[in-house]
């Protein structure tokens, strides 16, 4: 059984995408079934999430955090710098009416994703440095993400600053301490390495269930508004995702990285923690109360929920293409006669 579990894990966490994208379908057919995953629950679902990304933490990772700092810094910079920005600049680009826009400048001013070491891993990137960056903007954000998402937000958007600092600070922090703390003490055991390696199939499945109940949440939006609304934000995030990875790999280049630094930090940039803006859209801007006021205002939710899926699989396509390239330059090396 336990053999099972490990084997059935690895197939998501190698087949996230997919996962996500039939949850997603699942739950636009049927959204009764993802109804209860709303509100308290979808932050404790997201508290797990980052959890298994506390359970992945050792003291070396924290040395290596403090051994790079002018790497980190870069990085980090460029993170809550470049995404915000970019999703700034495409709200006005596309005329994203308040609560559109809030949800995708959301996303643009969360920390990097958790999938994303494992993107940088599948790519040939330096994971060691995706790691240190994944850990610096999750620690930063519950400063960052508030205050960024209060300068960018439109003014009749009201923005609940410490209020977002302390929801970040539970769902994300503390998770991540105490995920830490039981690695620290516990990796010293043989079946921990079974749990961990189960871990990111718990991982998946919580994001999974977090696209689901938003996309419950928001078929009557979508089913109102046709194939346009989605067609549009789909658009939207494209853009915002793939400029991420452009302009981050360019940044690499200013700085003189190596390749695998490049990569990491294009995939670092351009990945974001959309299951967190998601929750934090529900929490703060879509909750009960504001919906009894504006019912309009669980749009906000759907450019968080399009990003979630979408960034799962161009991540996943960019490590492959990294990856193409590789085998390419290994032929085109190995073709070469040796005198």
């Amino acid at each position: 059984m336990k053999t099972i579990l490990k084997q059935m894990s690895a197939w998501m966490a190698s087949h996230s995408s997919t996962y996500v994208i039939a949850t997603a379908l699942l739950a636009f057919l049927l959204p009764e079934a993802f109804g209860w995953v709303r509100g308290d629950i979808s932050s404790l679902i997201l508290g797990i999430i980052m959890l298994t990304m506390g359970l992945t933490l050792s003291a070396e990772d924290f040395r290596i955090l403090f051994s790079r700092p002018w790497d980190i810094f870069i990085g980090a910079c460029a993170q809550f710098t470049l995404m915000p920005l970019l999703a700034y600049t495409l709200t006005q680009v596309f005329g994203l009416n308040p609560y559109l826009s809030i949800g995708i400048i959301l996303v643009g001013c969360c920390p990097g994703g958790v999938s994303s070491n494992i993107m940088s891993f599948l790519c040939h990137g330096d994971v060691a440095f995706s790691v240190g960056m994944t850990t610096a903007s999750t620690l930063l954000a519950p400063f960052m993400t508030p205050l960024l998402v209060w300068w960018l937000a439109d003014t009749r958007i009201e923005v609940d600053t410490l209020g977002m600092f302390r929801g970040i600070l539970l769902i994300t922090i503390i998770p991540v301490g105490l995920g830490f703390l039981v690695n620290h003490y516990a990796s010293r055991h043989r079946w921990y390495d079974d749990v961990r390696q189960m871990m990111p199939g718990v991982s998946v499945t919580s994001l999974a269930l977090i696209v689901g109940g938003v996309v419950s949440q928001v078929k009557p939006q979508l089913m109102t508004h046709g194939m346009g609304l989605f067609l549009l934000m789909l658009a939207v995030v494209f853009c915002h995702n793939t400029l991420g990875y452009l302009l981050g790999y360019h940044v690499g280049r200013l700085f003189r990285f190596s390749r695998a630094k490049k990569r990491t930090l294009s995939i670092e940039v351009g990945m974001q923690n959309a299951g967190m803006a998601t929750v934090l859209a529900t929490a703060f801007f879509a909750n009960a109360d504001i919906l009894t006021r504006t019912p309009e205002a669980i749009l906000c939710v759907v450019p968080c929920a399009i990003s979630c899926a979408y960034h799962s699989i161009s991540g996943t396509v960019l490590a492959g293409l990294y990856r193409r390239m590789d085998s390419r330059t290994s032929n085109l090396t190995s073709s070469v006669p040796q005198e």
